[in-house]
């Protein structure tokens, strides 16, 4: 199994701190039954940059010590880039580095409350590039919470998305919970990872998701995210199906109000 997002190169942001960490992270990957990681450090967020030979030299580094220490885990280059306004630039600096170095798909992170109003054109942008645009955990923003048609108008449009795991088993809190299960069911998401940055507060509960969406969609849809991950580390197109708006409900007024 594929992981395609996790904060495991060590010392790069507020993942893994140390090689340990590292090695640490990669045991309990390896028992969640993944075998590849594609290695997603944070970039140009305000906090964190990790351009592309950055990553590269830790990835290599990283994939010789799990080498040494005889864990069956191979980590694959990438970054969760926040949008900003020379995020084009980036990506034809090649500072900006595609999941799996050559795949073509990004991942594109939104700020966590709020959507910039530039994000649309910048998904088309990318696309026009030749470029496959991946919204990281759409489901914990604030502002796609309050505006769900907005990550449909993105969808529709060509984006993909991936979820968070932990989002689907509720670590996350029940209005994260129910809003990732809107997405799943709208087909507004493709993909599912862990976004793990340690073995504690923020492990890979990969197993443990999949458990709840088995019981909920059955194991189809198990496969259509196994089987996602595995296109997107490949370079190849992904599974999608046509996307539909998530439906508010209506406030019952009177007697219910």
């Amino acid at each position: 199994m594929i992981d395609i997002h996790c904060h495991i190169l060590p010392g790069l942001d507020d993942g893994a701190k140390t090689i340990e960490d590292s090695l640490a992270m990669a045991r309990q990957a390896v028992s969640e039954g993944i075998d590849t990681i594609i290695a997603t450090p944070h970039h140009r967020n305000g906090k964190y940059d990790n351009d592309r030979q950055t990553v590269l030299k830790a990835v290599q580094h990283l994939n010789e010590e799990l080498n040494l220490a005889h864990i069956p885990l191979t980590i694959f280059p990438g970054q969760e880039t926040r949008i900003h306004g020379d995020f084009l630039s980036g990506v034809e600096e090649a500072t900006i580095l595609p999941l799996n170095e050559s795949s073509n798909y990004i991942f594109v992170e939104l700020p966590s409350d709020q959507v910039p109003r530039y994000t649309k054109q910048m998904l088309f942008d990318l696309q026009v590039k030749g470029y496959k645009p991946i919204i990281v955990h759409p489901e914990r923003n604030a502002r796609l919470i309050q505006e769900p048609d907005s990550l449909y108008q993105f969808v529709q449009s060509g984006a993909y998305t991936q979820i968070t795991a932990a989002s689907m088993t509720g670590r996350f809190g029940k209005n994260i919970q129910k809003f990732t299960q809107q997405i799943i069911e709208a087909n507004l998401t493709h993909l599912i990872a862990s976004d793990a940055h340690n073995t504690t507060t923020r492990g890979f509960c990969v197993q443990h998701a999949y458990q709840e969406i088995e019981e909920n969609y059955g194991p189809s849809m198990v496969y259509y995210f196994v089987e996602n991950a595995k296109f997107v580390a490949e370079g190849q197109m992904l599974a999608a199906d046509p996307p539909e708006p998530i439906k508010k409900k209506k406030k019952l007024f009177g007697i219910f109000g």
